[in-house]
């Protein structure tokens, strides 16, 4: 592992953030031990709250790859203004952070995670198959370490996490199972990651094919749903080598799904992070202050939008 170059390992920690179980569901109940049958997303559902109930307020986090550090402080402006989450649907990036969130971790304590973990802690060179550079079983097991083992069923708040199955290109939600397993389906960039095998079924990057997850938000039963785009526009960064063109050519083909995805949200939120590349790893510290500085400017609108709802601390 020591001997992996640089640029895979800080490509493996991106795996993790881009695009970062017996479990595959298309509904928040349990899946039978039949061949998982993957959930199709396509279309705008609003779902409308109960007379007299409250709104439930979804949050659908998005894939940038190391541009993912943002999220956290999105979450860290709006929990300052009260506002938290019911329900949590995450692609890549966002899968990671959101199970964290999902959990129960508080945008400061997902932070100290952020600036604690090392691109070797999820850099498992894999040898054995030519599938892929990095197992990705470094990440499963940190994600589950750190979530004290707890299945996706088990955490504070409903959680999805979204992949491709690699067969189809059709859209999988997990939302039940192991929560690692999820997270490292979907973040397994093909050809960096291995596929993530879940009930026979092989799965891949949720960023290929719903790289904002706003309707898996919605399924999970939000009735308001603020969207955190953290991607960018791609930038001219493909001399640097192989491992930046593949990240390159993942923010091109996502960018127009994004576009799609985003106008289906109630809020959409987009930080600063256009000026950063997305292996720029280094950056942590100024990507979630970019992701604040979003999140401070998005207030005035969500109480407009979404008045009554902040929560007192």
């Amino acid at each position: 592992m020591h001997g992996a170059p640089r640029p895979a390992r800080r490509l493996a920690l991106g795996a993790a953030l881009a695009a970062g179980s017996q479990w595959l569901s298309a509904s928040a109940q349990s899946p039978s031990p039949a061949a998982p049958k993957p959930s199709a997303s396509s279309g705008r559902v609003q779902n409308a709250p109960p007379a007299n109930a409250p709104v439930k307020l979804g949050l659908a986090l998005g894939g940038g790859s190391a541009r993912g550090f943002s999220h956290i402080g999105v979450l860290k402006a709006l929990d300052e203004a009260g506002y938290r989450a019911d329900v949590v649907a995450g692609s890549s990036a966002g899968a990671l952070v959101g199970a964290f969130y999902a959990a129960g971790f508080s945008p400061w304590q997902i932070e100290e995670v952020a600036l604690k973990v090392r691109d070797l802690d999820v850099a498992d060179i894999n040898s054995a198959n030519k599938r892929g550079m990095f197992a990705g079983e470094a990440l499963q097991r940190l994600v589950n370490e750190y979530l004290r083992q707890q299945p996706i069923e088990r955490l504070r708040l409903p959680f999805c996490a979204v992949a491709t199955q690699l067969a189809t290109g059709e859209v999988v939600a997990l939302r039940s199972g192991d929560a690692g397993q999820a997270v490292r389906a979907s973040c397994a960039i093909p050809g960096v990651f291995v596929p993530t095998v879940v009930q026979g079924v092989e799965l891949v990057d949720g960023g290929l094919v719903s790289p904002l997850p706003v309707r898996q938000a919605r399924a999970l039963g939000a009735h308001f749903v603020i969207a955190l785009d953290v991607g960018a526009q791609p930038r001219n960064n493909t001399g640097a080598g192989l491992y930046e063109v593949i990240l390159q050519s993942f923010e091109i083909m996502g960018r127009a799904i994004t576009q799609l995805e985003a106008q289906q949200a109630d809020l959409l939120i987009r930080p600063d992070t256009a000026r950063f590349s997305s292996t720029d790893f280094n950056a942590r510290k100024e990507l979630i202050q970019a992701g604040y500085e979003a999140g401070r400017a998005s207030l005035a609108e969500l109480a407009r939008r979404l008045p009554g709802r902040a929560r007192k601390a």
